[in-house]
């Protein structure tokens, strides 16, 4: 009694302790937030009034802004997504168009209504497009928006002629006002149309900002990351993927309109590929990733394109010079401008190290002993993933079949396990483990036969929807968010335990999920990572990856966890930590475990399962296992003293 008291003691104030510099860190985070947001309205309201004296033209700072607003969308879409769309002046130039027809040939008399309406537009065809296009990933992918893009600027200039007035446009568009009932505020042009434009840019990057810091946000830099774990854990990912699209299309959409608004006419330059170039071309300067990247691009790009066609009248050849600061740029600057002076002030004020860390560069990762063998850790708190009451055979496959043309991986696999149970399964490399594995957990259709998971048919699932049902594992490959931190890895889990498979809280704080800083942090415990917390995954040893991929998935709360060979690779006194560990996280809990380390599986399981050649050839306890003579001649070659020793 006296012992456990000052234990308890210790791990209530370690807890309170790591839960300190948490909360200073989110308030530091918070403070940095509305300190970038109150700079960027700063400069806004005082570029006007410095500008001019650097001889900056009106009409080119306001060509900025819109391409700064156009960026936004496309950084939330290339940058933190990772999707790279060539058809980005499809969007752009149906916001323009739809708004410039609005207001020039339909009579609509509100600009700023008008305005909206093509940014609907625009988001509408996003969502048709995003459908078609989403279906292929990569190079592919960028192909496909490129066609789009090549199909509108068709389509402008042939069938719709009559009403995007083809090679001549749209004149006449005009300038927006504001009635405010006691005055009417009247955006002209120049530097009087600039607080309009300027408004609309700072309301865009706001609601850029808390996109990206809100669970959404937190799911899209999953998906750039690791786009098929993030799918095992639990997102549909298809479904955020179409949402950033979506958004990408609604600010190029808005951007457009705010072009023919300054121009006063809408150009059919917009529907050009031209226009995808230039702004992936301003992004890559700026920095993809940082919101602000696409502004500065923007900055830089025309201001050198006036710079050079102007003063020093270079003209058509001034792309040939643009191109080779571009490539410059690129070469020199990898994360863009504002990526070269985030890693001068990281330099300057000793950050560097971290940094080179977190991107698989500089010091050699580090290992921190796990000490698991001296913790205990309460199991996870029951959620609607775990049900505590389910008794019986959680898990029940039949006539498991598995087919690869005329390659047989798995033949009429009959696998009962119990609820509670801790289950593993032994066989030579090539007997069809893994394969049996991913049919488990539906990442593989099964050729013949049924799955059955807490008295419900799973055959066929989504392995997405399968894993907000309870069912989950780690990979024999650790399949970790390379780029975000061990904390940011296990946020990413349990977000798709407590929101489901999609939602749209765009704008919520992701500190204000209910329930998940107390999951991460309960994870973390669990697998003896919270003095890593805030690390790189780069920076993690062999093991504590190893753990962080167990972490994965124990932080969705599953009821039933498969783990691949978690001893794979493993020093010995890496696994005899990870053994501890998995004995510590069994309790309470169902678990299914492949490896080759007999004697670790031996030491955990209550129950083994042998495959050979894709079948089924023998279950028992451990120690039938060991003197089954079946085992002993096809599994292990007749070795009988090995096996008995």
């Amino acid at each position: 009694m006296s012992a456990a008291r000052p234990e308890a003691l210790r791990a209530d104030g370690g807890a309170r302790a790591a839960d300190r510099p948490l909360s200073a860190a989110r308030a530091a985070l918070a403070r940095r937030r509305l300190l970038m947001q109150g700079l960027a309205a700063l400069c806004l309201i005082v570029a006007p009034f410095v500008l001019p004296h650097l001889n900056a033209a009106p009409n080119t700072v306001n060509r900025i802004l819109v391409w700064g607003l156009f960026g936004l969308g496309f950084d939330i879409l290339f940058g933190y997504t990772g999707l790279l769309s060539f058809g980005q002046s499809a969007f752009f130039g149906t916001g323009g168009f739809v708004a410039a027809y609005l207001l020039t040939r339909a009579g609509f008399p509100n600009v700023i209504l008008a305005l909206i309406i093509g940014m609907a537009a625009s988001a509408v065809v996003g969502y048709l497009i995003g459908l078609l296009a989403l279906r292929r990933t990569g190079i592919y992918f960028a192909m496909i928006t490129v066609a789009i893009a090549e199909i509108f600027f068709f389509v402008e200039f042939n069938p719709l002629s009559e009403w995007t007035g083809g090679e001549n446009g749209l004149p006449g568009v005009p300038t927006p006002s504001l009635n405010l009932g006691f005055t009417t505020l009247n955006f002209t042009s120049g530097w009087s149309l600039y607080p309009f434009l300027a408004f609309c840019y700072f309301v865009g990057l706001v609601l850029a900002l808390r996109i990206v810091r809100s669970p959404v946000g937190a799911v899209l830099a999953a998906i750039r990351e690791n786009p098929l774990r993030a799918q095992a854990l639990g997102h549909n990912v298809q479904a955020y993927k179409l949402t950033a699209f979506v958004i990408a299309a609604a600010y190029a959409g808005l951007a457009g309109g705010l072009l023919g608004v300054l121009q006063g006419f809408m150009p059919p330059d917009a529907f050009m590929f031209d226009t995808s170039g230039q702004l992936v071309i301003q992004t890559a300067i700026g920095g993809r990733g940082t919101l602000l990247g696409p502004l500065v691009g923007a900055a830089v790009w025309l201001f050198l394109q006036d710079f050079l066609q102007a003063t020093l009248n270079l003209g058509a050849a001034w792309k040939l010079v643009l191109g080779v600061v571009f490539v410059l740029l690129v070469c020199f600057l990898r994360q863009g401008i504002i990526g070269g002076l985030r890693d001068a002030w990281r330099l300057v004020t000793g950050h560097r190290a971290v940094e080179e860390v977190r991107n698989g560069q500089g010091a050699e990762p580090v290992a921190v002993p796990a000490a698991v063998t001296t913790r205990r850790v309460a199991p996870m708190p029951a959620t609607h993933h775990a049900n505590a009451s389910f008794s019986g055979p959680i898990l029940q496959a039949t006539g498991l079949t598995k087919r690869y043309g005329g390659v047989v991986a798995n033949s009429e696999i009959n696998f009962t396990v119990m609820a509670g149970e801790l289950r593993g399964i032994i066989g030579p490399n090539g007997a069809g483990k893994s394969t049996f594995f991913k049919m488990l957990t539906c990442e593989v259709a099964p050729s013949a036969g049924k799955i059955v998971f807490e008295g419900r048919d799973i055959t066929g699932m989504d392995v997405t929807d399968v894993c907000q049902l309870g069912l989950t594992k780690s990979y024999q490959v650790n399949q970790l968010f390379n780029k975000l931190t061990v904390r940011e890895n296990l946020t990413i889990a349990a977000l798709a335990e407590l929101r489901g498979t999609f939602k749209l809280d765009l704008l919520r704080s992701i500190d204000k999920v209910p329930g998940l800083h107390e999951q991460v942090e309960h994870t973390l415990a669990l697998v003896n990572l919270t003095a890593r917390a805030d690390a790189p995954v780069a920076q993690l040893a062999y093991g504590e990856k190893r753990r962080l991929e167990v972490g994965l998935a124990l932080a969705s709360s599953p009821s039933l966890l498969l783990l691949d060979e978690p001893l794979a690779g493993m020093s010995p006194s890496e696994r005899v930590e990870t053994v501890a560990l998995l004995k510590s996280i069994a309790q309470g809990r169902t678990m299914i475990i492949i490896d080759h380390d007999m004697d670790a599986l031996f030491e955990l399981a209550e129950r083994i399962t042998v495959l050979q050649e894709g079948k089924l050839l023998v279950e028992g306890t451990p120690e039938e296992i060991k003197g089954n003579p079946q085992v002993q001649e096809a599994y292990l070659g007749g070795i009988h003293e090995a096996i008995a020793s």
